[in-house]
């Protein structure tokens, strides 16, 4: 009795090591991206956090100065559109990567930025030359670092 108790204990280890691999796809994780009806690059964004394994409900509004005022995102930090996963704020051109880094470490922040509209950056790519651009992370009391640089 003892060894099947011990290996469906083991098993459900080995399951949860496996999910904390997968953090864009486990549940409660799934991106909210609200923007502006009118706007291109942020359905372009979508798809390239879905390409990296989010789930990404897309909310058209209105309304996008609420919006990032109730995220608290600090207005040098502005882009075009917000979303919010897994307890954060994501603002604007954010590569895939960082968010998944941010979800997997879990710092003590809002959230992290690309601010502004960074030429290159997921969904604003084009025939430009790629800008370099910071993406920054913000605390509820503003508080801003460089959280990475491309």
């Amino acid at each position: 009795m003892r060894s099947v108790i011990a290996s469906a204990l083991l098993g459900l280890a080995a399951l949860a090591t496996v999910g904390s691999f997968s953090p864009a796809i486990a549940a409660g994780d799934e991106v909210v991206m609200y923007k502006d009806p009118n706007c291109g690059c942020c359905g372009k964004w979508a798809e390239h956090m879905r390409t990296h394994g989010f789930k990404v409900r897309e909310v058209a509004t209105t309304e996008m100065g609420v919006v990032k005022r109730e995220a608290r995102v600090p207005q040098a930090l502005g882009s075009c559109h917000t979303a919010k996963v897994g307890g954060y704020v994501v603002e604007g051109h954010v590569p895939a990567a960082d968010v998944k880094r941010m979800l997997t470490d879990k710092p003590a922040i809002a959230g992290i930025s690309a601010p502004g509209m960074p030429q290159g950056s997921p969904g604003m790519e084009g025939p430009y030359p790629a800008d370099r651009y910071d993406v920054v992370s913000f605390d509820g009391e503003g508080k801003t670092a460089v959280y990475a640089r491309h």
